[in-house]
């Protein structure tokens, strides 16, 4: 897996989720539509940034957009451009999602189709540079995350530390049930604020849906607005550990 990718992993945050039951709520309180900025630091240096916009334009529908993008010496060593989409259920299961990433010398699209009738997801992929495409399609449960998704449910679910929890998740090309541990209640200071949170971490790494070995923790504020505050991504040489830091929040 690409340095880039693992940013954009950092970026957004895997972990995953039961299912939510929370309606859309009041100002103060998940799921409510947002957008967070966040500094994406690896090395000391900010490494890039990302943006997470949250919006729910129908009824029984939300809609995720991610933004990434390099800074500084990383962009100019590689360039990193990416423009995630995605709209899931009520619920946050995924119904559909969208990728154009732009990635040093390569440019690519990626789309995936949920279809919870027939229980399936379909890729697609088409690189842009070499104008190769794949598709192929995945059996899975009728309410499987995809990456924001994943993220959205956690943030609506309560897990208390100590417990855990096994959640459909999946990239197109891999589907796995993946754990969750809520592990303890710890502060937080990012962009000079402290807050009181609870950190979790995913278990999506070691062949369980990302071949390579490492570690997601995500740290999500324990009140009614389960901010995620951080996100720190542990890898081993060369990347190391990307930290994902809060620096704004906009209510929409």
């Amino acid at each position: 897996m690409s340095r880039n990718n693992l940013l954009r992993l950092a970026a957004v945050a895997l972990s995953s989720l039961a299912l939510a039951q929370q309606q859309p709520g009041s100002e103060n309180k998940f799921p409510c539509p947002e957008s967070l900025s966040y500094r994406v630091e690896w090395h000391g240096i900010t490494a890039g940034l990302a943006t997470i916009r949250l919006d729910h334009p129908r009824t029984d529908d939300w809609e995720t957009s991610l933004d990434l993008q390099s800074a500084g010496m990383v962009s100019r060593l590689y360039h990193i451009a990416d423009t995630y989409k995605s709209i899931t259920t009520r619920k946050f299961c995924g119904v559909s999602s969208e990728l154009e990433a732009q990635e040093g010398k390569r440019h690519s699209y990626t789309k995936l189709s949920f279809d919870p009738a027939h229980h399936k997801v379909d890729y697609y992929e088409h690189d842009l540079v070499k104008n190769q495409e794949v598709r192929k399609d995945l059996d899975v449960p009728p309410c499987t995350f995809e990456i924001t998704g994943a993220l959205h449910a956690l943030r609506a679910m309560d897990l208390e530390p100590g417990k855990s929890i096994a959640v459909p998740l999946t990239d197109g090309k891999k589907f796995a049930n993946a754990r969750i541990d809520a592990q303890v209640k710890e502060n937080v200071t990012v962009a000079g604020k402290t807050y009181p949170t609870v950190r979790y971490e995913a278990f999506v790494f070691d062949n369980v849906i990302y071949k390579r070995k490492g570690r997601l923790q995500v740290w999500i504020t324990d009140d009614a607005e389960r901010l995620p505050v951080m996100f720190r991504l542990q890898m081993g040489f060369p990347v190391g550990t990307v930290n994902v830091e809060l620096q704004k929040q906009q209510k929409s």
